[in-house]
């Protein structure tokens, strides 16, 4: 049974169209990485998988259930960091994992020990400070801690970098990919290519209201973009040779005749930035039409008309 599994969703705010036939299954133990521009509908697909939101059509299941159907049980089983907060300014961080654990301890759930998990994030000495006077990229360390404190099935981790520096981003990742080595299925959004692709074993790219590309960085890339350039001398002649099959090419080359070897692959980010280069038109071809006389016409709001920008 696939631990998410969204079958033919569509989502409106108003007469913006976010999500349109979005369709997406992630099945237990994957680390899934979404991608895509702002205002594709990232964020607004986390929360109809949270169930703070209902398509107007289609199907949305997690963990098995319908997330606007479901009780404490549920929520102990999976972890959840936002993009913003709203809680308790001058509770401790102690204070406050203590709360949120006693909360599932109430549901018989074992949970983790706060202070270890402090130490592992390189806040265990802001364990007194209270979360009003921590910095934003302390705050994003204190809620992914509490994501975790349950040991939850599925983690949702909506940007759970941004605003952090190296050594804090490193030490999200060791435990995101703990986590998934323990058998947590994972998935995170994120507007970082590099992360995407040095953690997640899958990644999903998002533009118009439905999933463009899905599949490994590797596979992606020869998605995309297609072949690599293979360069190289024999004497005084260059060579050069485009192909998708770079190992089995190589493997057929004279390697002691020849000289200056050179293998260009396309990158990830490459591949991104076309894929988002075609949305970008796609947005702008949507939002203009030619009336009779000639004269553009506006003919649907822009993805991010509405206060609060879906992502």
């Amino acid at each position: 049974m696939a631990v998410i599994d969204v079958a033919s969703v569509d989502f409106a705010y108003g007469k913006n169209r976010v999500l349109e036939d979005l369709s997406l299954e992630i099945g237990s133990g994957e680390l899934v990485a979404m991608l895509g521009p702002n205002g594709v509908g990232k964020t607004t697909l986390v929360e109809n998988l949270l169930g703070t939101l209902a398509p107007a059509r289609g199907t949305v299941r997690v963990l098995g259930e319908n997330p606007r159907r479901v009780g404490p049980s549920f929520w102990s089983r999976l972890g959840f960091m936002s993009q913003h907060w709203n809680d308790h300014g001058k509770w401790r961080v102690k204070d406050q994992l203590a709360w949120i654990g006693a909360c599932y301890e109430s549901e018989g759930v074992k949970v983790r020990d706060a202070g270890e998990l402090l130490d592992a994030l390189g806040m265990i000495d802001q364990a007194s400070a209270p979360l009003g006077k921590l910095s934003g990229g302390q705050r994003r360390r204190i809620d992914f801690a509490a994501a975790l404190l349950s040991r939850p099935s599925l983690l949702i981790l909506d940007e759970p970098t941004t605003g952090l520096d190296p050594v804090a981003k490193a030490q999200i990742h060791d435990l995101i990919c703990e986590c998934q080595d323990e058998g947590t299925t994972v998935l995170l959004t994120t507007h970082d290519l590099a992360e995407a692709e040095k953690i997640a074993s899958r990644i999903v790219i998002l533009g118009s209201g439905s999933v463009l590309a899905d599949g490994t960085a590797h596979e992606l890339r020869r998605r995309l973009l297609g072949s690599s350039e293979i360069t190289w001398r024999e004497g005084d002649d260059l060579f050069v040779h485009s192909t998708t099959e770079v190992e089995q090419f190589v493997a057929q080359l004279d390697l002691e005749s020849i000289s200056e070897l050179t293998i260009t692959r396309p990158s990830l980010e490459d591949a991104y930035l076309e894929l988002v280069g075609k949305i970008k038109t796609e947005r702008a071809e949507q939002r203009t039409a030619v009336d009779a006389r000639g004269r553009i016409v506006e003919t649907g709001a822009p993805a991010d008309a509405r206060e609060g920008t879906p992502e």
